[in-house]
């Protein structure tokens, strides 16, 4: 019996590990060709060339459970708040930006609070 809790471990910890960063899967994206990075990210929203580089920016956009605030707070526990199981929602906007040059993925930037 005190196996038990050596074997459940694995399972224990892996619980807890998480994937790899918005970062990290993007990474996998440097050196690749543009058509390797519009095939995997979809069609950019943007694109703009100078000096032998362009970029493509695409949007990443997330909605995400918000708790909001009780205005009643201190005024009593059991005072009637209907907007209690009211869900609110925010909607967190990520800007990635690849830079290209010769047709190949050089750099790429993120910019936004969703990022």
């Amino acid at each position: 019996m005190r196996s038990l809790p050596v074997l459940l471990l694995p399972l224990v910890l892996g619980a807890c590990a998480v994937g790899p960063t918005l970062s990290q899967r993007l990474s996998a994206y440097i050196g690749r060709s543009e058509g390797e990075l519009v095939s995997g990210m979809g069609v950019p929203v943007r694109s703009y060339e100078t000096e032998g580089r362009r970029f493509l920016q695409f949007e990443r956009r997330t909605t995400v459970a918000v708790s909001q605030p009780d205005p009643f707070y201190g005024y009593g526990y059991w005072r009637y708040r209907p907007w209690m199981n009211t869900p609110a929602y925010a909607e967190l906007q990520c800007d990635i930006t690849f830079a290209l040059r010769n047709q190949r993925v050089e750099s790429f930037t993120l910019n936004g609070e969703g990022c």
